[in-house]
């Protein structure tokens, strides 16, 4: 899915959009057009680092997103900025996954250790450290699920947005869609991946549980 959304983002990086604007200016007017005048739109490092960070206020472009033309850059940073959107009005996904940083932060930070102390301590029949990686992991895993409407939503808001100010139209306005489609599907991969390996995890706790 990374392969095929870089591809993708190159590929629709030649093709510059209907309103000839890069993505600093897209991101500007954007915000502008919603009325967010205290979001800075600032050039980073690297490709696909594209973010929104709330903390700041700030919708953080890679530097082909920035200083470009194209469809792509055209895609990023609407979406990006759906997400400054979404937090001024206080859309109620990403409210909650703001709230829950803190607690997947520390579920993140220990779940990998407790795992792995978990399964050592299932030899000696001990299945309460496993159960605490469970519970860990598991929250790491909602906190995947509930970022899927989040981006699903920023896409829904840019794509709207970039139609109706007639940045992208017609095959551009399709290749945004694909563009943003690909991205999206990063998220999903992971979202399902952590759910599999929770549910492995689970079923080691389970088995474990039956055996005693």
């Amino acid at each position: 899915i990374q392969w095929r959304l870089k591809s993708k983002f190159q590929e629709y990086g030649q093709t510059r959009n209907l309103a000839n604007l890069t993505g600093e200016q897209i991101a500007k007017k954007m915000l502008n057009d919603y009325g967010i005048y205290d979001v800075q739109v600032v050039c980073v490092e690297g490709m696909l680092s594209d973010h929104y960070n709330p903390l700041n206020k700030t919708v953080n472009l890679s530097d082909a997103v920035f200083h470009q033309a194209s469809v792509s850059a055209a895609a990023v940073a609407s979406h990006e900025c759906g997400h400054a959107v979404q937090h001024a009005t206080a859309y109620s996904m990403l409210t909650l996954r703001s709230k829950i940083v803190p607690i997947v932060s520390f579920a993140s930070g220990w779940m990998t250790w407790v795992l792995l102390a978990g399964i050592i301590a299932l030899r000696f029949g001990n299945i309460y450290v496993l159960t605490i990686g469970v519970i860990l992991f598991s929250i790491t895993t909602l906190f995947s699920f509930i970022t899927l409407p989040v981006e699903f939503d920023a896409s829904a808001r840019a794509l709207k947005w970039l139609e109706e100010k007639k940045i992208t139209g017609g095959e551009e306005h399709d290749k945004a869609k694909d563009a943003l489609k690909w991205a999206a599907m990063t998220y999903v991969v992971a979202a399902l991946g952590s759910l599999v390996t929770l549910l492995h995890y689970a079923s080691l706790l389970a088995g474990a549980k039956r055996r005693d």
